[in-house]
């Protein structure tokens, strides 16, 4: 068959050990054989970070900017043992954190679900989105250690010089503070980001925090939601048929247990970053996740939920066999696939990622599935596939979906 053309690049992030390993999989079995690929190609893997001191991750961020859809490799945040391991220059900083910044975007994450991955809430049967804000709070924090007694004050001094005190604690002996902080802007950012997000998949928009608590930092960004929603976004998700509210986050917490699903649940950054991996574990999998960039500005940027498989990627190494869940890699690929047949109105393009998907999910709910699957399916007697067969599995699959339909 003619591959299927593009007409507009790709950005492509390479990453590190075991997904970089699935990664050139991937492309050299499911999407080279089908699609004249086109794509601005930036290695994100630590050695090139290093040699070019990070500046390879933001040319990609702007890259991405430039042409609005990335896929990204899982990569390595480096921390003491990774400096000495790949005799780094400095500790760099997360690829990620670097491009969510850059691209002033929310993270939005949700399940895969196919059938056999039944999720451990029963009555979860539509798979839940998490939206997470991805600047400030405890990820930009300072910390400090107290000694002993003594007054701890937040300070804040305005350009002529003018300060304004808060109390926080009189300390009668050792203990800690933390210091966050967050800024309107980016919550602003997050706000439309994720009220365009509920429009553009047709789902109701959940926002819990902690305000009545919090009666300052959380609260300020239950109310730029709210306004924001009451100015731009009301009519439009009535029109849409879709509702959007704020709760509290232990109340949000009971509801999501007894709910069906279906629905993006916002959260700021530390709350999205624990609920997305109990969202995912529930659900089956956290190589089971899709997990895109969204920005305001609307740039895209797909990449797989999970890390780099360190494990697998040392017994590769040794030449053992690995069963590697390549599933979010995938997804990653089909979701950025799509989004850019969509920009540039390419239904080839479109039709062949949802092939692809489908041929994933048809390969486990025949039974082939890795390791990890096999050992929660509800499938009987799964066929356990290597990392490479099952994503030879997955082509057979493609191959025959694309022959039926000519």
């Amino acid at each position: 068959m003619e591959k299927i053309k593009m007409t507009t690049p790709l950005v492509e992030m390479d990453g590190d050990e075991m997904t970089r390993i699935l990664w050139q999989m991937i492309k050299d079995e499911l999407l080279l054989p089908f699609v004249d690929l086109h794509t601005e190609y930036y290695d994100l893997g630590l050695e090139e970070r290093n040699r070019t001191d990070d500046q390879v991750t933001v040319d990609s961020a702007n890259a991405t900017k430039k042409y609005g859809v990335a896929v990204k490799c899982a990569t390595i945040t480096p921390n003491a043992a990774r400096v000495e391991e790949y005799g780094l220059k400095e500790m760099w900083k997360s690829p990620n954190g670097t491009i969510r910044a850059m691209l002033d975007g929310t993270v939005f994450r949700a399940p895969i679900v196919v059938k056999g991955i039944d999720p451990n809430v029963k009555s979860w049967t539509k798979p839940i989105t998490i939206a997470r804000h991805a600047y400030g709070d405890v990820y930009k924090s300072s910390e400090m250690r107290i000694a002993g007694a003594g007054r701890a004050e937040l300070v804040f001094t305005d350009p002529a010089g003018n300060e304004t005190r808060e109390l926080i604690h009189d300390f009668d002996g050792p203990g800690v503070i933390q210091g966050q902080h967050n800024v309107s802007a980016s919550i602003e950012s997050f706000a439309h980001s994720c009220f365009q997000f509920a429009l553009d998949t047709k789902q109701d928009l959940w926002f819990a925090t902690k305000d009545t608590i919090s009666k300052k930092y959380d609260h300020t960004f239950k109310d730029i939601f709210q306004e924001i929603f009451d100015a731009k976004y009301k009519e439009p998700f009535n029109g849409a048929g879709i509702e959007y509210f704020y709760t509290l986050i232990d109340d949000a917490v009971a509801r999501v247990m007894k709910s069906e699903g279906g629905f993006i649940w916002a959260c700021k950054n530390y709350d999205g970053d624990v609920m997305s991996d109990m969202i995912s574990s529930a659900f089956g999998s956290l190589a089971m996740m899709t997990s895109v960039l969204v920005s305001p500005e609307g740039y895209y940027e797909y990449e797989a939920a999970h890390g780099t498989v360190q494990r697998h990627y040392y017994k590769h190494l040794k030449g053992e066999e690995t069963s590697t869940n390549s599933v979010a890699t995938i997804f990653a690929w089909t979701g950025a696939l799509k989004k850019r047949g969509e920009l540039d109105n390419n239904k080839e393009l479109c039709g062949f990622a949802d092939r692809l998907e489908a041929a994933c999910l048809g390969t486990i709910e025949s039974g082939q599935m890795t390791k990890d699957l096999a050992l929660i399916t509800s499938i009987e007697n799964p066929t356990v596939l290597n990392s490479r067969d099952f994503i030879r599995a997955v082509r057979r699959a493609l191959e025959a979906s694309l022959s039926d339909n000519g």
